[in-house]
């Protein structure tokens, strides 16, 4: 003869158990959400530029690289902080020149944001530059006021299979950043041709 009471307690204890389970599944996947949703807010918040504010960013190291220019290293907010600049993109700079008047100028940073916690600039100090005054005027522990990113190119890779690129002084910043990107990605297989010009050997950056 059938136990129905002994049915009914392990039919009981089975949507228990299936209860417990399906409580556990949701418990699972609400962390994992929670997980992914942390993660992704913690890479959006690491950004650390404005593209419609100045932000200031302190001169941590000045370092000459030729008679008349100089690298320019900038801390981030943080230590784990990126700049958040996308390839083939620049910044806006603010500072004052030998009048006091205030004046804006397009960089391009040599760092990427591989480089975690700072970003470097190389400037050439040109006797009669308006941004170039400021610059020679920085000292280290000042801040320099940034905007960005700008500009209309975003490198991706598979973008195009070669880059023809010519450049000459400082204008090699922009090159040396897709360059760069291009060479520290194994993945990326795009071929670089630079002509780079100089007055002398003396004026050859980022060798």
């Amino acid at each position: 003869m059938l136990n129905f009471e002994l049915l009914k307690k392990d039919f009981m204890q089975m949507q228990v158990s299936q209860a417990a389970f399906f409580g556990l599944l949701v418990a699972v996947a609400a962390m994992i959400i929670t997980i992914a949703v942390y993660l992704c807010s913690i890479k959006k918040s690491r950004g650390s530029l404005d593209p419609e504010n100045f932000k200031e960013f302190k001169l941590t190291k000045r370092t000459p690289i030729s008679h008349n220019t100089a690298k320019f290293r900038f801390a981030l907010p943080k230590s784990t902080s990126i700049l958040g600049l996308p390839v083939g993109q620049h910044i806006l700079c603010r500072g004052k020149d030998s009048e006091g008047n205030e004046v804006i100028r397009p960089y391009t940073p040599i760092t990427l944001d591989s480089d975690i916690g700072y970003f470097e600039l190389v400037v050439k100090m040109y006797p009669k530059g308006r941004m170039a005054h400021h610059f020679r005027e920085m000292h280290e522990g000042e801040y320099l006021p940034v905007k960005g990113p700008k500009g209309r190119l975003k490198y991706k890779v598979g973008q195009a299979r070669a880059f023809g690129m010519i450049a000459g002084g400082t204008g090699i910043t922009p090159m040396f950043q897709l360059t760069r990107a291009i060479l520290e990605n194994p993945k990326d297989k795009t071929n670089v041709h630079l002509i780079y010009a100089n007055v002398t050997v003396g004026d050859i950056l980022l060798k």
